[in-house]
This record gives C-alpha cells, structure tokens and sequence, in this order.
C-alpha cells in the first residue's frame, strides 16, 4: 500500500527532496500549538533530482545524511512525498458499508478500469469521502495511484541515510495541509477565500489554486531561481556555488541589481501573471482573494510588493512558522528566511497529528 492517507504514526519527519536541497523539519504539537523541534536544509549535488524524479540515488542518501546531523535530530520515521504530476487520482463510487479490508480487494479488482499503468507496476491507496449525493447506497472513494518507482527510489534515498518513510503523500495534498495554517494568517475570517499560491523552486513553478483549503486548480510550468543563479554564474564569471552563495548573501557588484535581478523579478512577474491567465481561462473563476508566494524564490526582498503592484492582488511570502514556538536548537532569522521553501516540509511533518 502506498500510505498516501496513512493514520497515525507518532513523530515523522516531513523530508521535502526538491531538484536544489533536501528540506527537513520536526514538529511537536501541544494544547493545540504547534513547535518546531528541528528544522535543516542541505544542498543536492547538481542534477541528482531532475524535475522531481531522484536520478543519483547516492547523492541523495548523502544529503540525507548531512541534512540529518545538521538537524539533531533522533526521529528516524519520515513523510515525503511525491509530485502530483506523477500521482493519478480518482473518484469512484463503491457499494456502502463494505470494511476496509472488502473495499480494497473489491478496488484491486476494478482499479486496472481506471489506471493505465498495470497494476504491479502501481502502488494504490484510497480513502472513503462520504456518501455518494447520488445514492445513498454507495460511498464516494478517492483512489490515489502512482509508479511503484516512484516511491521506492524515495525508500531506497531515504534507507541510506537510516530512514523509513511511514508516509508517502503527494506533494498538493501537503501544500493543502501547511496552508490550513496560513488561512489563519490572512484573518479574513471568511471561508469562501481563493488563494493563488505560486510555489517557485529553482527549476519548476506550480501555481495551486485553493478555495475554502481546498486545491481546484494546479499547473507546473519550467521556471525558477535557478536562471537567477545561472545569470550571476554567466555575467560575473562565478561557479554555481558561488552564484548561489551570492544571491543568498549579496556581495556582487553594484549593477547586480539593475541590470540582473530587477529583469529576474520582473521575469517571476510575468510568470504569475500567465499561470493566473490560465486558471481564469479555465474556468469559473476571474479573480483571486490573495497570492502567496513560496519556495526559494519567494524570499528575495520586494517581489511580493511588486507581484501586488503589477497584478493587483494583495500578495504575502508565506511562513506557515508565524504563529509556531521555537526550540532553543533552531535559529529563528534563517527559519524565517527559509520559511517559504518549506511549506511542503511543513506539510509533511505535520502528518504526525493526523
């Protein structure tokens, strides 16, 4: 079984493996509040995660490993996740009142109907959403699917470092969870919201439209900070480390600004605006309520300012940490700094409270 709505499973850590850096985080949760016990991001050798999918295994492993002594942390039990791209899901009506054991033989059964992958290629998992509006005879199943492979190159990247994933979620669904702490923040008190959240990692942006928490529209598009840090490299002759170094912590000559940042965000602008072109194209909706970004991206001074002025929607760098105590081992100016990166962490982690 693919744990995808796995019950509870005390302490997990939520591992986010994107394209650049492996992201972990530790929650505890008391009378309600939620701590951040360990937080660590470690760098992925170049290549080693190519548009999600894990290419060198033993890089990987690796950054586990550092990732983990950075965090000090004793958890060995972990969420990760996969990308939704690679997950198909699915709503189906079953015959009510079957146990969970009948439910899924009887989805073993059917499910080749509906996946188009064969079936020992394919790891399934479903959950009972509730009675079918149609007929009170059936209950509606969400039936989750996704590559074997996928998952178990997860298993295998996580096993070198000594970790087992008792959760594998999908990367929307974790989204969806760390946002239920950011609704809280926008305050409006009004459940009827919809929330652009625009994710910009270094090579992908994915645009997750939710309304009342939930996601009615994603898109992935080929974009990110990387061509930020690919600019630095060429214009200032730099190594990518180097760039990527620089871009975190200044120190580049003065026409860095003018001449190669100011075009990036005005680049990230762009991208925004066209993803949010598409969603309204798609549909029923022809406005948002806010944009929040996150990812890498999101940190660099005054884009959400300019996404507002030029888009017109009030726009926020999300920090699902805002209203969370600290434990005295983390530092607080670079979870804050690192905060919008790790809204899919954040997710994960918080699976330890299901």
């Amino acid at each position: 079984m693919l744990g995808l709505f796995n019950k509870k499973a005390n302490t997990l850590l939520g591992i986010d493996i994107s394209s650049t850096s492996v992201k972990l985080l530790e929650l505890s949760c008391s009378g309600g509040r939620y701590k951040v016990e360990a937080y660590a991001v470690e760098p992925l050798p170049p290549n080693a995660v190519v548009e999600k999918n894990i290419a060198e295994m033993e890089g990987v492993g690796q950054a586990l490993t550092r990732v983990l002594a950075k965090a000090k942390t004793g958890v060995k039990t972990v969420a990760v996740a996969v990308a939704g791209s690679a997950v198909i899901t699915k709503t189906i009506e079953m015959e009510a009142g079957l146990s969970d054991d009948d439910l899924e033989n009887q989805l073993k059964i059917e499910a080749d109907q509906y996946i188009p992958y064969p079936l020992e290629e394919v790891a399934i998992d479903f959950e009972v959403q509730g009675l079918s509006p149609r007929n009170a005879e059936r209950v509606e199943v969400l039936l989750a699917a996704c590559r074997k492979e996928n998952v178990e190159v997860r298993e295998a990247a996580l096993a070198l470092a000594g970790l087992t994933a008792k959760v594998v979620d999908v990367e929307a669904y974790a989204l969806e969870r760390s946002f239920a702490l950011l609704a809280e923040q926008l305050g409006s008190g009004d459940d009827d919201l919809t929330v652009a959240v625009v994710d910009i990692g270094a090579t992908m942006t994915t645009l997750s439209v939710l309304h009342n928490g939930k996601t009615i529209y994603t898109r992935e598009q080929m974009f990110g900070g990387k061509q930020l840090t690919e600019e630095i490299q060429r214009r200032y002759g730099l190594s990518v480390e180097e760039a990527g170094l620089a871009k975190k912590q200044g120190g580049l000559p003065d026409d860095y600004d003018s001449e190669v940042l100011q075009p990036f965000k005005q680049a990230v602008v762009q991208q925004v605006s066209r993803s949010l072109q598409f969603f309204f194209a798609a549909g029923q909706y022809n406005d948002v309520d806010y944009i929040l970004l996150a990812g890498g991206t999101a940190s660099i001074p005054d884009l959400d300012r300019l996404i507002q002025q030029k888009i017109g929607t009030q726009t926020l760098v999300a920090n699902p940490f805002a209203d969370m105590a600290l434990s005295s081992k983390v530092n607080a100016g670079a979870l804050a700094s690192d905060a919008p990166a790790l809204m899919i962490a954040c997710g994960l982690a918080m699976r330890s409270f299901d």
